[in-house]
């Protein structure tokens, strides 16, 4: 065979594979638009209308198990028009709903698109509009559960932290009956309850601040604040507890820096951090209290001298109720709520809180949030106004003198 015949023939042979792919690929695109021609008229008009005004994930599904309509949230579980519903779960769901006839309902744990790791809690509901077609509707509800959770943990915990105060009480006021005749003992005792129901007090003003703190979905009294005023007013209400510690409170960095927010919600976290630092610093060692200001930022850090805090307990250690070291807390009144606080009064001002720490050399929590210029200038009424507030805040910080977070 001449060299022209064989490139002639390689073109014949180019040719008729070409053809034979245009071919296959026309009658892909065929099949593709005649099955969406078939869905839209298979699917009733105002079930499609549903599908595309519900922002749950929704889908319209045939006997055959072969997806015909979604709405748009549908996508992200993968659930697609033309293809089959893959979901193994789902499509057992669906079955059930058509056979009896009428609706079936279960929660399911499922994945969002095939190469997701992040199961979603979900409720799955399977209703027959035709003998043929099965509106399937799946609502996620995985946040949802997650609050339904907190909520249970929080009541729980609640619980168990005021049982141990309350029952105190208790037993000390029978131990005071039996001990009339004694007045040393009742005394004793009497002290004792004191430091109880304080305790007690505390506990619950602590779940107070972090419920409102939790439920309210904006700042009720936000101003302009000083970052210095605050601080002054957070390491004053500390001063005594810092002496009877053995503990140097130092204060540096920037001045004049000021944040917008609720002054008494910022001076609570600042001063939860501060009394921390305090319980878990040896005697004779510093808590360093630094202002660091940047172009629309300042980072506040609380940094101690202690034991720090292990990895594993770094990550729990802003959850409600936990303690890294329970004996020290338990010793000095701690309600396992002051971090808590702080992680959300942080948030409500629209910052951050960060955590460094190891083992041996202590830890340091800095609190980021957006900085404000300073106002132009706080007329007579307001700076008394500031005045009463802080001498306010110092006379009952003094009073609760010695708690920690």
């Amino acid at each position: 065979m001449t060299l022209p015949q064989i490139a002639l023939l390689a073109l014949a042979v180019g040719l008729v594979i070409g053809v034979g792919l245009s071919l296959l690929v026309a009658w892909a695109y065929r099949a593709r638009a005649r099955v969406a021609d078939e869905t839209s008229l298979v699917v009733p008009e105002g079930v499609t209308a549903v599908l595309g005004s519900m922002d749950d994930a929704a889908c319209v599904v045939d006997s055959s198990g072969l997806v015909l309509a979604v709405s748009k949230a549908a996508t992200r579980f993968g659930i697609e028009v033309g293809a089959p519903l893959e979901n193994p779960e789902l499509r057992q769901l669906v079955r059930g709903g058509r056979i009896e006839g009428s609706s079936a309902t279960e929660s399911l744990r499922i994945t969002r698109g095939g190469l997701s790791l992040d199961p979603r809690l979900v409720s799955a509901r399977a209703s027959a509009i035709s003998p043929r077609m099965t509106l399937l509707i799946i609502r996620d509800v995985t946040e949802q559960e997650r609050l339904d959770q907190m909520r249970r943990d929080f009541v729980a915990n609640t619980s168990h932290e005021l049982k141990t105060p309350v029952g105190a009480v208790t037993l000390l006021a029978e131990a005071i009956e039996s001990a009339a005749d004694d007045p040393a003992q009742v005394r004793h005792f009497a002290t004792r309850i004191s430091a109880e129901a304080a305790r007690l007090g505390q506990l619950t003003g602590r779940i107070m601040s972090l419920s409102r703190l939790q439920t309210d979905d904006a700042l009720s009294d936000v101003r302009p604040v000083s970052i210095d005023e605050v601080l002054a007013t957070a390491l004053e209400a500390h001063v005594v507890q810092a002496d009877s510690a053995g503990v140097e409170l130092a204060r540096g960095g920037d001045r004049g820096v000021w944040v917008r927010g609720d002054s008494q919600i910022l001076i609570e976290a600042f001063g939860n951090l501060i009394a921390n630092a305090i319980v878990y610093s040896p005697k004779g060692s510093r808590v360093g209290i630094g202002v660091k200001a940047d172009e629309g930022v300042v980072e506040v850090a609380v940094s101690d001298q202690g034991i720090g805090i292990a990895e594993a307990d770094r990550e729990r250690i802003f959850e409600r109720f936990y303690r890294a070291d329970e004996a020290r807390s338990r010793r000095t009144g701690g309600t396992g709520l002051g971090l808590s606080i702080v992680k959300h009064a942080t948030q409500r001002h629209g910052g951050e809180v960060r955590l460094w720490s190891r083992p041996g050399r202590g830890s340091t929590f800095t609190i980021r949030l957006p900085r404000i210029d300073a106002p132009p200038s706080i007329d007579k009424d307001q700076k008394n106004k500031k005045k009463r507030e802080r001498k306010a805040a110092k006379a009952a910080a003094r009073v609760r003198n010695g708690e920690n977070a």
